[in-house]
């Protein structure tokens, strides 16, 4: 793995690739969807991604975004749709302004502004909504649904021929519903887990920051995020598969985090709490 291509995480049918450390750089892509949550400071492998969610305006999380629109123009690609908390628009929008100023050219780019609950459009079947977290800035994490069809319920126990028949005689047996797949929260205090849409997620990336005594809950709180001591008396609240944990600070190596996750989350919860990988 290096930094231009990030490192790739699946679970059954998804697949995210993508980099996170605390203070350095957060940017997860689910390829499937066409999207991309945050940039970082713009590395290559978000570049053919056409949806991009910011969290918030932090350097680590948004500041490669010139970059990144630089690059798709280019390579002559579709300027990219950019959603964002309200709040962040007009700086990020002065900041373009100065960086076409720097480089002397007109950049194309769709920003736009979205708020929790309301929806939009990625790549069919899947669409996104925002929901709301808390961090020291304006922000906000994001949940990818799929639309999908099932056999209503009156249907669901009749037999194969007799519905084929059905269907032969214009009736409409099938129902669409919405599925969570994946939810990321960006920077944030743990309170973001009251969201019902986050719960029920099949895949969640949540920023876990501290992860032991050197730093203490309230310290992670006063500066907006959550400490792992804050996670584990959640863990049975959430019904997600996988709860992928992300933004973890610097001074932790790898396999020190790896330790802390075979020590302090309880047995029965093993399977399902895993670390995003990242370097050494």
């Amino acid at each position: 793995m290096s930094l231009s291509t990030g490192f790739t995480w699946t679970h059954k049918n998804i697949r995210l690739v993508g980099y996170s450390m605390a203070g350095i750089c957060t940017s997860i892509v689910f390829p499937d969807a066409d999207v991309c949550f945050d940039v970082g400071q713009g590395l290559p492998f978000q570049v053919p991604v056409p949806n991009i969610l910011l969290s918030h305006g932090h350097m680590d999380h948004a500041s490669g975004l010139p970059y990144l629109i630089a690059q798709k123009a280019m390579m002559g690609q579709t300027p990219p749709n950019v959603y964002m908390p309200e709040g962040l628009l007009p700086p990020l929008k002065q900041i373009m302004r100065l960086w076409e100023q720097i480089d002397n050219h007109t950049y194309q780019y769709q920003f736009r502004s979205i708020k929790p609950g309301q929806e939009a459009p990625l790549k069919a079947p899947y669409f996104f909504k925002p929901f709301e977290t808390f961090h020291r800035v304006d922000s906000q994490g994001y949940t990818v649904f799929e639309r999908k069809k099932r056999l209503k319920p009156e249907y669901r126990d009749v037999d194969p021929r007799q519905l084929g028949n059905l269907r032969k005689q214009g009736e409409q047996l099938e129902e669409h519903f919405d599925e969570a797949v994946l939810s990321f929260t960006g920077d944030t205090r743990i309170e973001f887990l009251d969201s019902p849409q986050v719960r029920e997620s099949r895949v969640l990336l949540m920023e876990v920051t501290y992860w032991d005594e050197k730093k203490s809950v309230e310290n992670a709180r006063l500066w907006g995020h959550i400490h792992l001591d804050e996670l584990i008396p959640r863990l049975e609240s959430l019904k997600c598969e996988k709860i992928v944990l992300i933004h973890a600070s610097a001074r932790y190596g790898s396999k020190y985090l790896h330790e802390i996750l075979d020590a302090r989350i309880p047995e029965h919860f093993k399977h399902r709490v895993e670390l995003f990988p990242r370097p050494i």
